[in-house]
């Protein structure tokens, strides 16, 4: 009878271990991206699965597109002392720390407090104990908390490289923007500077004309003030160069001083930019991928907040070295050993663990949200840089044919000026003043098709 009441209990206690188990399969299961959330994230996981061209935009070096040697110095210089890399990498150890750590929770703990204490009744002699006892303890990961632990801390680790990839190529990208707006303001200023001589000399010749009776003092007079206009955007355009100058030296970590840029106004255009930029070039940019790998955790964290619902496994031993057995003093002392195991399971914990399951779920949904909105966000930021860039190669060529018309129309109104064809001073400084506004057009256009490249190479993720 006592065999038969044995044998239940231990079949019925067999199907409830089954049962358990079962219910807990979902523990151990590693992060998959849940393509069933949404249009989105199913969008992002075939661009996973297609193959890119390793010499495509996103995968090409900084060097390959930035050829310019002295930007690729000041870029060099940039990688090697800017402070905002250095915490980025620093973030890496951090999190390389966090997962050696959670692997060695697999491992047993050791550790040892040797004690001793002396007691003396009515005046007899100190009776001196000690113990020096060494405690190992060890659990075991029978229900994925261990394991959950250190997924979410290796995630946790490729979400920081990711970040410091993004710090690298926001570095790049942003020394290589305003190398760029540098060059731009030196060509504004010098071509300032060449128009305002041009003008000087426009100002005498008309106080010539002037002693001639060809022209009036009006003339002369609007002749001076357009000089004395020109003459004041240079002080407004070195403001600008100092502040820009200032700016690298905060990205190259350095004191404000003077930098060194090219007067040249070339740089490569990868033939690819014209064609377009593929959906799959998303999955290469740093920030989104940093936003799934958040994700990762989110989920990894969830699987821990189930895990406090299921028991804990531990054995521990203890063993060393002492003179007090029970209430016996013995001397010399005598080695030891004791073994013991527990099983803690949550019965009723005043809803901490409901509710930090609840906060865990919740979480990972936000996490869901901001990893779709990463990728909206990349794909507009892709977008925007393809038409800004195209539209303003189409731009360039009618600005360009404009400067042609308007060196033409300066030439021939001063020749019908000059010898008195019924052509007014006004007209002169009309065409005058279209001309230099075309080509700080131009200038500018130059510096707005440089940037959208930049911000292109930076939106599928370059700058490595």
């Amino acid at each position: 009878m006592n065999n038969n009441l044995i044998k239940r209990i231990l079949g019925y206690g067999g199907v409830a271990i089954v049962a358990f188990a079962f219910s807990s399969c979902h523990i151990y299961k590693k992060y998959e991206l849940p393509t069933d959330a949404s249009p989105i994230v199913e969008d992002y996981a075939k661009a996973l699965e297609e193959k890119v061209d390793s010499t495509s935009l996103p995968y090409l070096g900084w060097k390959d597109i930035f050829q310019d040697p002295i930007l690729q110095g000041y870029i060099e210089k940039a990688l090697e002392n800017n402070k905002d890399l250095e915490n980025a990498r620093l973030n890496v150890d951090i999190a390389n720390a966090q997962l050696k750590g959670a692997k060695l929770s697999y491992f047993p703990s050791l550790s040892i407090n040797p004690n001793g204490a002396g007691a003396s009744y009515a005046g007899s002699t100190i009776n001196w104990t000690y113990t020096i006892p060494a405690a190992l303890s060890w659990e075991i990961d029978a229900f994925a908390k261990i394991l959950n632990r250190k997924r979410g801390a290796k995630t946790n680790l490729e979400m920081m490289q990711d970040y410091e990839q993004a710090v690298h190529s926001q570095i790049v990208c942003g020394v290589a923007n305003i190398y760029y707006s540098l060059v731009m303001l030196h060509q504004q200023l010098g071509l300032t500077k060449r128009t305002s001589e041009i003008w000087e000399e426009q100002v005498t010749s008309m106080e010539l004309l002037k002693d001639a009776g060809r022209t009036n003092e009006a003339a002369v007079v609007q002749s001076r003030a357009n000089y004395y206009n020109i003459k004041s955007t240079i002080p407004v355009l070195e403001n600008s160069i100092n502040q820009l100058q200032n700016s690298m030296s905060l990205l190259l970590n350095e004191y404000p001083h003077e930098w060194t840029v090219t007067g040249d106004l070339t740089f490569t255009i990868p033939e690819e930019v014209i064609n377009g930029i593929p959906v799959s070039y998303l999955a290469t940019r740093p920030d989104v991928r940093a936003m799934e790998r958040a994700l990762a955790t989110a989920y990894y964290t969830t699987n821990s907040a189930r895990t406090n619902f299921y028991p804990s496994i531990v054995i521990s031993a203890q063993g060393g070295f002492t003179n007090l057995l029970g209430a016996i003093i013995k001397n010399p002392g005598d080695w030891f050993i004791q073994l013991a195991g527990s099983i803690v399971a949550p019965i009723f914990s005043r809803g901490q663990n409901i509710a930090t399951l609840e906060a865990a779920k919740a979480q990972q949904k936000q996490a869901l949200n901001n990893f779709e909105y990463a990728v909206l966000t990349a794909s507009a930021d892709v977008s925007d840089a393809l038409v800004n860039y195209n539209k303003c190669v189409e731009q360039n060529t009618y600005l360009q044919l404009q400067v042609d018309q308007l060196e033409k129309s300066v030439d021939y109104t001063n020749e019908l000026f000059m010898y008195n064809q019924s052509t007014t001073y006004l007209e002169v400084l009309t065409a005058r003043s279209s001309l230099l506004a075309a080509q700080l057009s131009c200038i500018t256009n130059w510096h707005d098709r440089a940037s959208a490249l930049i911000s292109l190479y930076q939106a599928v993720g370059g700058g490595r």
